[in-house]
């Protein structure tokens, strides 16, 4: 009699056994890399590190500095001065009475963040009026806690869309016979000795003119556009 006698002879035990001493199909698929698989995996690595180091190289090379970065946060901002005025009757928001949703009333200077402010729909993020380059305040992401500190740019209180080379905005980083200007009204005549500090951009800086165009100008360049506004005093509003 075979092994099933001594399982009481039953058909279920007779599976039972026989199934027990099937071999395991799922361990016997399962075995070890062959050296020329691994070899192979390596060789694809390599090929795609090798592929994806230059461009990520060739992206840290091109990667703006703070001056280009502080270029384009300010050809936003003259966009932005743009599209406010096609909606209030080409007119800025410091040729604007308050009344109005302007900040002509409040063009004293020491609320430059305001003239900001009102264009918070035009602007896509607050974080574009910082340089970032300027060490003396902040970027924030908060429309409702802006104040000067998260400002990086003055406004031009004379610009006019009428005159598409009227200064209308820039780096705030003056001074005057070697003293660095202060957050207020800064009125300037055409023969101050204005001049950038050394801190963000090494002397020089960006402005913003109302044709919507970026210059990164020196201390002699800077005296020129104050001289081509044909005003004899600019008054800027500095944060």
């Amino acid at each position: 009699m075979g092994n099933c006698v001594f399982l009481w002879k039953t058909t279920r035990h007779v599976l039972c056994l026989n199934n027990s001493m099937k071999p395991n199909r799922t361990n016997q698929s399962r075995r070890a890399f062959t050296l020329v698989e691994v070899a192979v995996v390596i060789f694809v690595l390599v090929v795609l590190v090798a592929m994806i180091l230059p461009q990520l190289a060739a992206a840290r090379k091109n990667r703006p500095s703070p001056r280009g970065w502080c270029a384009c946060n300010l050809k936003q901002i003259g966009l932005s001065y743009r599209l406010w005025e096609g909606d209030n009757g080409d007119k800025y928001p410091m040729n604007v009475s308050v009344t109005n949703g302007g900040t002509m009333e409040l063009a004293n200077g020491r609320n430059a963040w305001i003239n900001f402010l009102v264009m918070s729909n035009q602007l896509s993020t607050p974080k574009v009026l910082h340089c970032p380059a300027d060490t003396d305040g902040s970027a924030t992401n908060s429309w409702s806690g802006l104040n000067n500190k998260n400002v990086s740019y003055f406004v031009g209180l004379n610009a006019s869309e009428d005159d598409p080379q009227a200064i209308l905005s820039g780096d705030d980083n003056f001074e005057i016979g070697g003293i660095a200007v202060k957050s207020g009204l800064l009125e300037l005549p055409t023969n101050s000795p204005i001049a950038w500090t050394v801190a963000r951009h090494k002397f020089s800086g960006n402005i913003l003119l109302a044709d919507g165009s970026v210059q990164t100008v020196t201390i002699s360049a800077l005296t020129n556009l104050l001289h081509q506004t044909g005003l004899a005093t600019n008054r800027l509003a500095i944060p």
